[in-house]
């Protein structure tokens, strides 16, 4: 996973609440057992509807999703997760998220801010009206903010997953922090004892 420090680009405005991890990625692309390729099955029951969101060109290359209160609720898969940034996405900004989507989120490397509900309206307003809106997300600062918009809004993020993020930890990468302590411990145990690797 790569540290994350700043967050910075034109978002697209989902105004849609209650997104679950089926709409997220629809069952019949959960076949695949790596985790790229997901991206062209992001919301791909709605991408059928040449209007959604996501088929506007102004919001090609958008690196920021925001979207309406309860995103990522439902399902445990991590494929949601993987299908948002192998699109390109690498923040999800909702007034409230999934826990376990969130969860999913900060151990792969895409970063879910949590802002209150008129913040979360008041960006997905201003990027309607102007695409090309730019939004920093500050993971250090724990902030947001659209300064040409006249936002700027703080998030919480505890400082466990802020030191996750920020050193591009994730669970194998948090592991190996203690990599001489394993191999201490590996090296003093009995011969007949199975061993790692």
């Amino acid at each position: 996973m790569e540290p994350i420090r700043v967050v910075s680009g034109t978002a697209v405005p989902l105004d849609r609440s209650d997104v679950d991890t089926d709409q997220i990625i629809p069952s019949d692309w959960l076949k695949k057992v790596e985790r790229t390729g997901f991206g062209k099955g992001l919301f791909s029951e709605w991408r059928d509807e040449r209007d959604f969101v996501l088929n506007r060109p102004e919001h090609a290359g958008a690196t920021i999703l925001i979207a309406g209160p309860n995103f990522g609720t439902g399902s445990s898969r991590e494929h949601a997760v993987w299908a948002l940034m192998d699109y390109g996405f690498q923040a999800v900004i909702s007034p409230r998220f999934g826990d376990i989507f969130r969860n999913n989120c900060t151990k792969a490397g895409l970063l879910p801010v949590q802002v209150s509900g008129e913040v979360g309206r008041r960006l997905l307003e201003a990027v309607a009206a102007d695409p090309t809106l730019e939004i920093t997300v500050d993971v250090e600062r724990r902030q947001v903010s659209a300064p040409a918009a006249g936002i700027e809004s703080d998030f919480p993020l505890d400082p466990f997953t802020q030191h996750r993020l920020l050193n591009g930890l994730d669970d194998i990468g948090l592991t190996m922090q203690h990599e001489t302590d394993i191999a201490r411990h590996e090296g003093a145990r009995a011969a007949w004892l199975p061993a790692l690797g």
